[in-house]
């Protein structure tokens, strides 16, 4: 778990790095960090499973940088390497693609997805997921001409930046840091868990249940973030376990101007609290500041539509040992089989295991997903939106479920 002085790599901006198998995107990285973070050989293939790697780059702040495998690899393996480099897209905030200024491909004639496919056909996909992204020619300290009018020749293709540089030599990192800046997405970093809903000394309350799921010793992150947001902006913040409750409540001169909920004890917390107190859950919170809370509120209406031949499926990002009265395998499928049948039909997955089709589901149900950065949530709302299939998440679930979606504030 994040501690409270630490950027989760969840919340940080992703960077990815594309090409061919020695293309020098490792030692792209490794000029651009100062720092020996990927292992460079001259072999093909010296990078297999992507690797992330939690930096500070000035002046982008806090980011992940990461280093993918060559989307021509060939091995064995090569094709789940690919898979993985296609999961790794999903999480990118900006994508670099990298070509060698050396490549005997290189040619100022013809169509980009002619000379080459490969880089042609992720820049498309790039684009069409609206990720940020621009290109590098690398080695151009090995033949300078050549890595010229190649490079001229991919601004007249695509219109993007293209950057002449030098991994070995160093040439051109201030260029890419000053491209990956600017490419920022718009807002980068402002959102807020919260949103607008408190200010500077307004109390909030926490009702956190310290139950079996609850890591021994620690907080869970979304409770972590939430706090550490909170104290930002100078609240005034309180905790108490489920069963403090109403002692808290009691124990307070004026009402709290909002309590956050663990999504489980909705029903409890509500029949609780004061009139006067705006009331949500981090679920609901996390859903709106990691994916899109209007789809998620539009996909809670097909719960009432579920008939025991139904299909639902529960994705779940974090990976742990099943749990006695785990939310996401016994507390939510309880629910929504005395809701629409024993029969119902729930699938479950966990950690990046989300299917490519989700036709065949009536609806999914995503968690609130703090391990996760939201521009790979969103990559799954899209699909999920794409093959018109109803989406939601935990809290806006138990809410619905509890009959007090309405009456849940939302960021």
């Amino acid at each position: 778990m994040a501690s409270f002085n630490e950027t989760p790599s969840a919340n940080r901006l992703h960077i990815g790095v594309y090409g061919k198998t020695n293309s020098g995107k490792s030692s792209l990285i490794n000029a651009l960090t100062g720092q020996k973070v990927s292992i460079v050989a001259d072999v093909a293939g010296t990078t297999t499973d992507p690797v992330y790697k939690p930096m500070e780059i000035q002046p982008l702040g806090a980011c992940v940088i990461i280093d993918t495998a060559g989307f021509d690899d060939e091995s064995e393996l090569g094709a789940k390497r690919v898979e993985k480099t296609k999961l790794a897209a999903q999480k990118t905030d900006i994508a670099v693609i990298v070509i060698a200024g050396t490549d005997p491909g290189v040619c100022p004639q013809g169509k980009l997805s002619e000379r080459f496919p490969d880089e042609a056909e992720w820049y498309r996909l790039f684009k069409e997921r609206h990720t940020p992204v621009f290109f590098v020619v690398n080695k151009a300290d090995q033949d300078s001409e050549k890595a010229g009018i190649l490079t001229d020749w991919l601004k007249k293709q695509t219109g993007e930046e293209v950057l002449m540089v030098s991994a070995r030599t160093k040439n051109g990192m201030d260029e890419v840091k000053s491209t990956l800046t600017r490419l920022l997405p718009e807002n980068y970093g402002e959102e807020f868990i919260t949103g607008d809903l408190v200010k500077e000394d307004d109390l909030v309350l926490l009702v956190m249940p310290q139950d079996i799921q609850a890591p021994k010793g620690r907080l869970i992150l979304p409770q972590v973030q939430t706090i550490r947001e909170l104290l930002d902006k100078k609240c005034l913040v309180v905790s108490v376990t489920t069963d403090k409750l109403t002692t808290m409540l009691s124990l307070l001169k004026e009402p709290p101007k909002l309590i956050i909920t663990d999504s489980q004890v909705f029903g409890y917390v509500y029949e609780h609290k004061p009139k006067e107190s705006m009331l949500t859950s981090f679920s609901v919170l996390f859903a709106a500041y990691k994916g899109d809370l209007l789809y998620y509120l539009e996909g809670a209406k097909a719960i009432d539509s579920l008939k025991a031949d139904s299909k639902v499926l529960i994705a779940e990002c974090c990976t742990h040992a099943p749990l006695t009265e785990d939310i996401g395998r016994v507390k939510l499928p309880r629910m929504l089989r005395k809701r629409a049948g024993e029969a119902l039909t729930i699938d479950m997955v966990s950690g990046t295991d989300f299917p490519e089709d989700v036709s065949g589901y009536d609806l999914i149900i995503q968690c609130g997903a703090c391990m996760f950065n939201r521009k790979y949530v969103l990559s799954r709302i899209d699909r999920a939106r794409a093959q018109q299939v109803p989406m939601t998440n935990y809290g806006v679930t138990i809410a619905h479920l509890t009959g007090i979606l309405d009456q849940v504030t939302k960021p």
